[in-house]
């Protein structure tokens, strides 16, 4: 799988007083589109957690392109973008159902041990993960 596109419905709890997604939601809704494209590659993070594999966020981030709106349906696409022994980088880009860019991303995920140690990512993703070169 190279690509993965989940849709996200923006909240009213998720807009700031213009009506507009708060921008730091966008992380969130990275993450969401993430943990699907790891569960549709066979991995869940709860399976990865309990064989002792933990992905952190070590870097994040965001260029904002327009405004998210209350109620608008979004388009979260993922990709692999790199891939190394104890990291993978994710690509995002965010539109509007109606095909408006609203955002792009990136978020780097370091593999640690129980006892936060960096490790080689586990087989369950670097022998299903395709990457994907796009340009942000």
């Amino acid at each position: 799988m190279k690509t993965d596109t989940v849709e996200i419905r923006v909240r009213y709890a998720e807009t700031d007083q213009m009506g507009v997604a708060y921008n730091a939601h966008f992380f969130t809704y990275f993450e969401v589109a993430r943990t699907e494209y790891l569960r549709k590659l066979g991995t869940a993070y709860r399976d990865l957690e309990e064989k002792g594999f933990y992905l952190v966020v070590v870097e994040a981030y965001c260029k904002y392109l327009g405004p998210a709106r209350y109620d608008d349906v979004l388009e979260v696409t993922t990709w692999v973008d790199r891939l190394r022994p104890t990291r993978i980088d994710f690509g995002y880009s965010v539109r509007r159902k109606a095909g408006h860019a609203v955002a792009e991303g990136r978020v780097v995920l370091a593999c640690l041990n129980q006892s936060r140690r960096p490790q080689a990512l586990p087989r369950d993703i670097t022998s299903v993960v395709e990457v994907t070169k796009r340009s942000q």
